[in-house]
């Protein structure tokens, strides 16, 4: 069985990483993985968002709307504009974390401020909580991505699987000690 998996977010919070360890661990492991990346205008704070799909046999990365499975955005408001990929009884994990965009920013919008509670009326498995607080706690806020990486693992229930070492294999040796324990700290 084929499982769907979209990254959502805002250019700059490791996105493409986290999705990039995922892969990498999922084809380690034995799966057949299959992975899309979509940049936008990430250099300026725009969407960026990663399709990633694993099973026994993909034939391409490519989600349609109504077909992933879990949804991790990054970004509270990113969850919102991306929920249509949700399939019904698909699990959206959110990092209630907010980076406004250059409009809120200049006073020509409003942030909205019930984002949180219109995606739980709305979707009935949702997993939220402050990445970005966790990974300040573990000592650097860059880390939050991996944190939701560990969410995402224990939500797909590959949390067996020997995902140290696939941070040791892909990040470079100063970062592991803060990578395994955000991602230990996100499978909690």
């Amino acid at each position: 069985m084929t499982k769907s998996l979209l990254f959502v977010g805002v250019g700059g919070q490791g996105i493409i990483l986290a999705s990039k360890i995922l892969t990498e661990g999922l084809v380690k492991f034995g799966f057949d993985v299959k992975m899309s990346e979509v940049h936008g205008m990430a250099q300026r704070g725009g969407s960026v968002t990663t399709q990633v799909r694993f099973g026994e046999k993909v034939y391409s990365p490519l989600i349609g709307e109504g077909e992933a499975d879990v949804i991790v955005a990054f970004e509270k408001v990113e969850a919102a504009r991306w929920i249509k990929y949700l399939k019904k009884g698909g699990t959206l994990v959110v990092n209630d974390y907010e980076i406004y965009p250059q409009s809120v920013l200049v006073g020509q919008e409003v942030y909205p401020d019930d984002v949180i509670q219109k995606l739980k009326e709305n979707v009935e498995n949702v997993v939220v909580f402050n990445a970005a607080e966790v990974a300040e706690k573990l000592g650097n806020i860059k880390a939050q991505n991996i944190v939701l990486l560990g969410a995402l693992i224990k939500a797909l229930g590959v949390e067996n699987l020997d995902w140290e070492s696939v941070i040791k294999e892909n990040l470079p040796e100063k970062m592991h000690d803060i990578n395994i324990k955000a991602i230990k700290e996100g499978m909690k």
